[in-house]
């Protein structure tokens, strides 16, 4: 998946979707999106990210719940490989 702009394009639908969070590639070629907004806006984040970008090929999108994470709450950044 990496090497496609995955996760500029994941920062781009966030942005346009008003969700806050971050998105990193792990070292096993995944991509981890951590991300804070409401029903409505997490169901069509996860739509667009199934889509991913034009040359992306998404295999599947796994969801799960998390800790709230305060420092994310108002932005949505690219983080360092984790």
């Amino acid at each position: 998946m990496q090497g496609v702009g995955y996760r500029f394009f994941a920062q781009d639908v966030a942005a346009r979707l008003g969700v806050t969070g971050y998105v990193r590639n792990l070292f096993d070629g995944r991509v981890e999106v951590y991300a804070i907004g409401d029903a409505q806006q997490l169901k069509a984040l996860q739509g667009e990210l199934q889509q991913g970008p034009r040359m992306a090929s998404v295999s599947h999108v796994n969801v799960s719940n998390a800790e709230l994470l305060p420092e994310y709450s108002s932005h949505f950044t690219i983080e360092q490989s984790n």
